[in-house]
């Protein structure tokens, strides 16, 4: 397989997530004892969060470019932002590199398309539901997004940020989660996008009626298919 770089540790605990799913799919695809051949530029969080919070987004695309020059001098032949926010700065990562870098939304909104689906619920951080990085996409393959009411966005953020992000899995938190989900149904979602690389640690598809969209499993999946698929190129 060709290598993938993952820019990591926003949150470490979703970059753990890729890590073993992709290190899952190589030795179910080839037996084991296979595993994926990964080259990890890893942030530490406490550093992004901040920049987050002050809205500096242009250091923070300083340091995604930096990432992708990094993995790509290290012999990466793909990269995955490994958190769904941090693709606002998926522009920067680009223009630092000669190599694909796949984009979370795209790889997404292939699957809803793939279940016939035209319009679903997207939960995640507040950045994620409330700018339009995301959705724009969504948009441009015909699907129509819907995101919770402000006060739900807000549980559903402080959930990522002060649980999830640092590994807490609370079951009331959970109920929330779930109890917001069933009011997203019922005012039409066809499916549910867990738009936040951490989420899947919280919510499953058993949880939720409708058809739920993992995109840290997504992405994860769409760059070993890459890796292998492209391998002799």
């Amino acid at each position: 397989m060709k290598k993938i770089g993952l820019i990591g540790g926003i949150t470490p605990e979703s970059t753990i997530l890729y890590y073993r799913i992709l290190n899952q799919l190589n030795a179910t695809n080839f037996g084991k004892p296979h595993s994926a051949e990964v080259i990890i530029n890893s942030f530490d969080f406490g550093d992004i969060a901040k920049l987050q919070k002050e809205s500096r987004w242009d250091l923070l695309n300083e340091m995604m470019f930096k990432a992708g020059e990094n993995l790509e001098a290290a012999g990466a032949d793909c990269i995955l932002i490994c958190a769904n926010t941090m693709h606002l700065c998926i522009d920067s990562v680009r223009r630092a590199v000669n190599i694909p870098v796949i984009h979370i939304a795209e790889a997404t909104s292939k699957k809803i398309i793939e279940k016939k689906l035209t319009k679903v619920a997207l939960i995640g951080t507040k950045y994620t539901m409330e700018k339009d990085f995301f959705k724009v996409i969504l948009t441009s393959f015909g699907i129509e997004t819907i995101i919770p009411e402000l006060e739900e966005r807000d549980v559903i953020h402080s959930v990522i940020y002060d649980e999830l992000s640092v590994g807490k899995i609370n079951p009331p938190s959970k109920e929330k989660y779930l109890t917001i989900i069933d009011r997203l149904i019922s005012n039409g979602a066809e499916g549910i996008i867990l738009g936040c690389t951490e989420i899947p640690l919280l919510i499953e598809q058993k949880d939720v009626s409708v058809p739920v969209f993992d995109t840290t499993k997504i992405h994860a999946t769409s760059a070993y298919e890459f890796s292998i698929n492209n391998k002799n190129t």
